[in-house]
């Protein structure tokens, strides 16, 4: 069974011998390509929809893993239980992974690993945890077809970062590479095209894209 790059890396992200939740499985190729890995992973596949966890089902019984994989119908940490240490989410918006969190943190308190990936508003994500009793391990870019991702692993434990490190990651801005030049020239053409069109009356806006702009064109200079 074939998994596309970002999956494959979000897999090759999980540690050894966990218990994880992936929630929003959709089809469940995660769940059996971390079953396939022999790494001792325990996966639990859950999705609030029933029309993916059903095609998830098949697909797991296609593999023969249905007495390996776990298949929970809910919503976000509604399919939590108290033995899964690791919870994964991906290809979903990071406010809506915010929400899923908000009010349910003490829940989790045996969760020691999350790996997310934001399809957007990567920053308010980190924030969010970072300020909730994690922090980021690591971060990764990955490119798929012509679309890049971030990747943030989160661990429990307090570090204190600051505006710069949140707004481009603190481990990516360590890192750097190709992928961050590639994903950051993009920011930066978006960012002018929102500064060309957005109305000057917007004074505080067009302030904050000017300072990004800055930012970015900086640290686009040091990329070797």
């Amino acid at each position: 069974m074939k998994i596309n790059n970002r999956l494959k890396v979000l897999g090759d992200l999980v540690p050894d011998n966990s218990v994880c939740l992936d929630i929003g499985c959709d089809h469940a190729f995660l769940d059996i390509y971390l079953e396939k890995s022999n790494r001792g992973i325990k996966t639990i596949a859950a999705d609030i929809a029933e029309g993916p966890l059903e095609q998830a089902k098949q697909n797991i019984k296609r593999e023969k893993l249905e007495r390996k994989i776990e298949v929970r119908l809910g919503n976000g940490l509604d399919t939590y239980t108290e033995d899964i240490n690791t919870i994964i989410i991906s290809g979903m918006g990071g406010r809506n992974i915010i929400g899923i969190f908000k009010n349910n943190l003490k829940k989790i308190k045996n969760v020691t690993t999350l790996i997310l990936s934001p399809n957007n508003y990567q920053e308010d994500v980190k924030r969010y945890f970072c300020k909730n009793e994690f922090y980021i391990e690591d971060e990764v870019f990955v490119k798929d077809k012509k679309f890049i991702y971030q990747i943030i692993i989160l661990k429990r434990g307090n570090k204190k970062y600051t505006k710069k490190q949140y707004f481009f990651g603190p481990i990516l801005l360590i890192k750097k590479g190709d992928l961050f030049k590639e994903y950051y020239e993009r920011e930066y053409k978006t960012r002018e095209i929102m500064l060309e069109f957005l109305p000057k009356r917007f004074h505080l806006k067009r302030y904050h894209l000017k300072q990004e702009l800055k930012e970015i064109k900086k640290e686009l200079e040091e990329v070797k």
